[in-house]
């Protein structure tokens, strides 16, 4: 059986977040033939919360938010997750992301389950002063939820160290005392772990430079294009800038620049800190997400939202290796699409790891009260990503399946095994 035969075409139908993180998980448990108790068990979430709590805005006006935690799976340890701000986040996305975390978790075996939270909100829309209560009143509805010893956060779309920051003084304030070890990807005055911050943007840099080696393309000299300029895109750009990598099209929520010359993502970076989007920048042509999408690249890095490439816009994607930046940007139903084209895909349970590694890695720090520098967290995170990395690729070789199918089957079977060896509570 080869690859492409391992996956059948489905409809053309776009599938939903938390439609694709069941289909994924269910042909993991057929691959690895999952018992009935097993599958309902992982196919549901542990525990769900969803509040709706009031903010007083700068104008004096009273607005009611609406957020969510939703924890998936916690037999291998505390549940870990992001917390996102985003006006799209509902409790589906929700349960699908801490779904994906538990998988993630599982793949790189850092003693973790799968948490996720958001609340619907556009961050940009809020002052500063607005979010910092957004986020304090709902980190307050969080406590006795959220805890080292329970599930710790950490950023995600439309958060960043500040927010987490925010959220560890407010459950600090109710504990009476410093509690570090509430969230991770703090600053690193707060306890924070150094490299925390390039850490999902450094796990994509390594995996997509194996992959693309695997199919015999040096990283440096490559054609890039980066879709999403947050805190994976934007990281993830840099690096493989700084490795010799040639960024010819980058698009953000505001629009899009290219270059066949190519891009210097820090002369984007200070624009987006001038104007809030890179579109518009000196010397690029603009270009949209679809025209991205398309782009003759030899690396596609989907560092955006959920969703982007599915049954109908896959066969427009001409890139040779494709590396998942966010959660689930390419849907079940591309999969097969472009493995038929001979696309080769690193699935984002391994792709964009580097961040809960590194926030493993922090979470132990605050722990232990003791702290490492960047060379070794940076140095420590290659170990373990190209641990998995190998790990996959062998079950990919050994069973003739895909890669995506290789991760998750990994993933779900340690769950399993660790759900199995816990027994059930009478």
């Amino acid at each position: 059986m080869t690859m492409t035969d391992a996956i059948s075409r489905p409809s053309v139908a776009t599938q939903s977040a938390i439609e694709s993180a069941l289909a994924q998980f269910d042909r993991a448990a057929d691959h690895l033939d999952l018992g009935g108790e097993a599958r309902a068990m992982l196919r549901v979430p542990k525990r769900e919360w969803t509040v709706n709590f009031p903010v007083t805005l700068d104008e004096g006006r009273v607005e009611v938010f609406t957020g969510y935690r939703v924890q998936h799976n916690m037999a291998r340890g505390p549940a870990k997750g992001g917390i996102r701000f985003h006006p799209a986040t509902d409790l589906d996305e929700v349960r699908a992301l801490a779904m994906w975390m538990t998988w993630k978790c599982a793949l790189v075996n850092v003693p973790f389950g799968g948490a996720k939270g958001g609340v619907t909100v556009d961050p940009r829309m809020l002052s500063p002063d607005e979010l910092q209560r957004v986020t304090r009143r709902f980190a307050s509805e969080l406590q006795g939820v959220i805890g080292p010893a329970i599930d710790i956060p950490a950023p995600d779309v439309g958060t960043n160290a500040q927010t987490m920051a925010w959220i560890m003084d407010t459950l600090s304030m109710h504990a009476g005392h410093t509690v570090p070890g509430v969230v991770t990807g703090k600053p690193v005055g707060l306890g924070g772990s150094e490299g925390r911050a390039d850490a999902t943007g450094l796990g994509v840099t390594f995996t997509a430079e194996r992959a693309l080696a695997e199919a015999g393309i040096g990283l440096d000299g490559a054609t890039v294009a980066v879709q999403g300029f947050g805190n994976v895109g934007e990281a993830a750009a840099r690096l493989i800038h700084e490795r010799g990598g040639r960024l010819v099209a980058i698009t953000d929520v505001g629009g899009g620049v290219a270059s066949p010359d190519g891009l210097d993502p820090a002369r984007l970076k200070r624009w987006l800190s001038e104007r809030g989007t890179i579109a518009g920048a000196p010397d690029t042509e603009p270009i949209d997400n679809a025209g991205l999408l398309s782009l003759d690249v030899d690396l596609l890095v989907l560092a955006a939202l959920e969703g982007q490439v599915t049954a109908n816009n896959a066969d427009a994607v001409r890139a040779r290796v494709i590396a998942e930046g966010a959660n689930g940007p390419v849907t079940p139903d591309a999969d097969p699409i472009l493995a038929d084209r001979g696309i080769v895909t690193v699935p984002d349970i391994l792709c964009n790891a580097g961040g809960v590694v590194v926030s493993y890695f922090e979470w132990v720090q605050n722990l232990q009260s003791f702290s490492w520098p960047a060379d070794q967290v940076a140095e420590r995170l290659r170990q373990v990503i190209n641990r998995a990395y190998d790990e996959v690729s062998v079950a990919r070789q050994r069973h003739g399946i895909e890669t995506r199918l290789a991760a998750h089957a990994i993933a779900v079977a340690r769950v399993a095994d660790a759900s199995q060896v816990r027994g059930l509570y009478p």
